[in-house]
């Protein structure tokens, strides 16, 4: 803590508030000088204020000891916004120990809604969180937020560079905010908190949620701090291949301080390195956000108790997770921002005098960087389109029903959504969305630029792996910090590295394990929803008696072990031709794994446009080596689909798709399961209405098999 002035300096309300942060953070705790300046700025003249400063600094103490004058003084509740559920958790727990009476109301306690209304007008509550998305549900939104509006005496914003979509996170919900900030009665104090943010993003927040427009001719308090955390000690280690990679984190994690984090891009690997690292008997867990909530809670409770060396994550174990010891943050591959990147080590540290990061950067990185890049914000035909058909809708659309009407994913359709609803030009009702009849103008200069920051940002990472100078000052100048200074710990202040070597036994162990082949494909058992609207008589739960068994593929694109092999060979740029041997034994391994209710009868493949030598060669030749007959292919008319969703990918198959005559004769007569053999297994579609196909021509079982599923 900063040093603070004499008791004798010291005003009523300072007094005050020290005493507060002793019962909030424990005997010794004293004010940092910018935590009191944020504190009088909102209690004693109810301005706005932006502060940025790291994480484990402290501004959640601001905003719950200010919470605690403004209630001396009579003021209604505090309001946070904050993003992530984890986060409230430990706020409300920090809240507790000062003793200021915190809740919340969220999408897992919608039955207490009622209660927590009953105990905020009773003045029992002193401070309610709430998620961004909440601001527009339509229950929350008009029963819950205009008398909370009307009582609210604070209002936070936490992890404000949500707000901004020049920030590493941005997230549209957040920008309703500035709707909130329009009805709050004059006087109200505003603070906006975040430790991730550059001069660009600072200035983008500030404008957006007008922070120190409610004194005018008042300038906008903005508290920012240095970024440095002395504890963090950071360093690159190179390797060559993901193998490798993973060999030195399964031989070297148990020399890390303490327990912490590992990092993966994405939920496969996340997965992947959890089951090796178990496998060498290393107590860890895999946090995504696949992850089911009581699993990710049961998983944040055993890292805060030590139970667990690590838990191997992806980016959904970020902001809110705190934990003061936590002795290490490594990432297997490289996220794409040097801001991204901050916010994810500056979890370790806070509380020990040395915490290790490291980066092993990847080969395949840039590929993934790229695929989440093409998930933006898409182009104006795209939105005009959604624009146009819930105009002409005579009811709400849910995004269920909608989705099969536009040329969008159900992820970036929801993203178009929230950013036309915080604009006006869509609302969300009870039922769906509907057209407002606001005129919309789409901002294509602005999307290009934030496209082009987030190029610049990409580059940035990479220079960071090959700077020779400092890397924290390195990573702190991409955060326009003006105290950017060498650290004196990292890897190339000290001279001091990490040794990339790791030792034959465990490289052939790593090598063995991520080379053993075969995952499950889980069979799809619900059509989409309102197919009907594109000429597909289909509805609800698929009929048992038209659904495949769960199937197997040789691996997942996205696998740390057969994921490269594979997508040099199914990749857009890959050449048409024979299953390479060793691919092909490794298929074999697959089937002779299996656990199948019964072996298979005989082989279907699935007609290919794209790599038909390929699919053509892997059916025969398992039906040779099996001893099966290959009854034929399931036939595909016209070009490969190209539906931009799951439902209108579903709609082409319908009409593509088609049984021959003579495949249809083959099926009939059949007493056993068929193996159905694809090259990819992407949506899931082609092998449901394969099947479907099969089924309905008398086949018993469909076995699915494909070299590789996308997930």
């Amino acid at each position: 803590m900063n040093s603070t002035p004499t008791t004798a300096l010291r005003t009523p309300l300072r007094q005050r508030a020290e005493s507060l942060l002793t019962a909030l953070a424990g005997d010794g705790a004293a004010l940092r000088e910018d935590q009191w300046t944020a504190i009088e700025a909102l209690v004693e003249h109810r301005r706005r204020a932006l502060v940025v400063q790291r994480t484990g600094w402290g501004k959640s103490a601001v905003y719950f000891v200010a919470t605690a004058l403004l209630r001396e003084r009579g003021a209604g509740p505090t309001v946070i916004v904050s993003p992530l559920l984890a986060l409230m958790r430990n706020q409300i727990a920090a809240a507790a120990r000062a003793g200021i009476a915190a809740t919340t109301m969220n999408s897992a306690n919608v039955q207490e809604w009622e209660q927590v209304r009953v105990a905020i007008a009773a003045g029992e509550v002193d401070v309610l969180l709430v998620s961004p998305e909440r601001l527009n549900n339509p229950d929350f939104r008009d029963a819950v937020l205009p008398e909370l509006t009307a009582s609210t005496g604070l209002l936070v914003v936490d992890e404000a560079h949500c707000i901004s979509d020049w920030g590493h996170d941005f997230r549209p919900d957040y920008r309703r905010l500035r709707t909130l900030l329009g009805a709050l009665p004059a006087g109200v104090p505003v603070l906006a908190t975040t430790a991730t943010a550059n001069d660009r993003v600072v200035t983008d927040v500030a404008d957006q949620l007008g922070v120190g427009s409610a004194n005018p001719g008042t300038a906008a308090l903005v508290l920012r701090g240095p970024l440095d955390r002395e504890s963090l000690h950071l360093g690159v280690v190179r390797l060559p291949t993901a193998e490798s990679r993973l060999a030195w984190l399964a031989e070297h994690l148990e020399n890390l301080p303490g327990s912490g984090i590992v990092y993966t891009l994405t939920v496969a690997a996340a997965h992947d390195v959890t089951a090796l690292l178990r496998e060498r008997g290393y107590p860890v867990a895999a946090y995504t956000g696949k992850t089911d909530p009581a699993d990710r809670i049961a998983a944040e409770d055993d890292l805060l108790a030590n139970r667990v060396k690590a838990l191997v994550a992806t980016s959904a174990l970020g902001m809110g997770f705190d934990k003061p010891d936590l002795g290490f943050v490594v990432h297997l591959g490289s996220p794409a921002s040097p801001i991204a990147y901050y916010q994810q080590v500056g979890r370790a540290g806070r509380g020990v005098r040395r915490a290790e990061v490291l980066l092993l950067p990847g080969v395949e990185d840039q590929e993934i960087w790229r695929y989440f890049g093409s998930l933006a914000f898409p182009g104006e035909r795209q939105v005009a389109q959604v624009l146009r058909t819930l105009a002409a809708a005579d009811r709400p659309l849910s995004t269920a029903a909608l989705e099969p009407r536009v040329e969008l994913s159900r992820s970036r359709l929801e993203m178009v959504l929230k950013v036309l609803d915080v604009d006006g030009a869509v609302r969300r009702v009870r039922g769906g969305w509907v057209s407002t009849g606001q005129e919309w103008h789409y901002d294509g200069e602005r999307y290009q630029r934030v496209r082009a920051a987030r190029a610049a940002e990409q580059r940035a990472m990479l220079d960071y792996l090959d700077t020779e100078g400092c890397r924290m000052e390195f990573l702190l100048r991409q955060l326009d910090d003006p105290h950017a200074a060498p650290c004196g710990r990292c890897d190339n202040c000290t001279g001091r590295r990490w040794s990339a070597e790791v030792s034959a036994e465990t490289s052939a162990g790593t090598a063995e394990r991520l080379r053993r082949p075969g995952v499950e494909v889980a069979p799809r058992r619900q059509w989409p929803t309102a197919m009907a609207t594109l000429d597909v008589p289909v509805s609800g739960r698929i009929p048992k008696g038209e659904q495949a068994e769960p199937g197997r593929a040789l691996g997942r694109l996205t696998d740390i072990g057969w994921g490269t092999r594979l997508r040099e060979l199914l990749g857009p740029e890959a050449a048409d031709g024979p299953v390479p041997e060793p691919v092909f034994q490794a298929c074999v391994q697959v089937l002779a794994a299996w656990d199948w209710p019964a072996r298979p009868a005989a082989v279907v493949g699935i007609a290919s446009h794209t790599r038909p030598t390929l699919v053509r060669d892997l059916a025969q030749r398992l039906a040779a080596i099996g001893r099966m007959p290959l009854l034929g292919a399931v036939e595909a008319h016209g070009p490969p689909p190209r539906g931009s969703n799951s439902a209108q990918r579903l709609a082409d198959l319908w009409s593509r798709l088609r049984l021959p005559d003579a495949l249809a004769a083959k099926v009939s007569g059949l007493d056993g399961p068929i193996l159905l053999v694809d090259d990819v297994v992407d949506t899931g579609w082609t092998m449901t209405v394969a099947t479907r196909l099969l089924r309905k021509g008398g086949a018993p079982v469909i076995l699915p098999f494909a070299l590789a599923t996308t997930s």
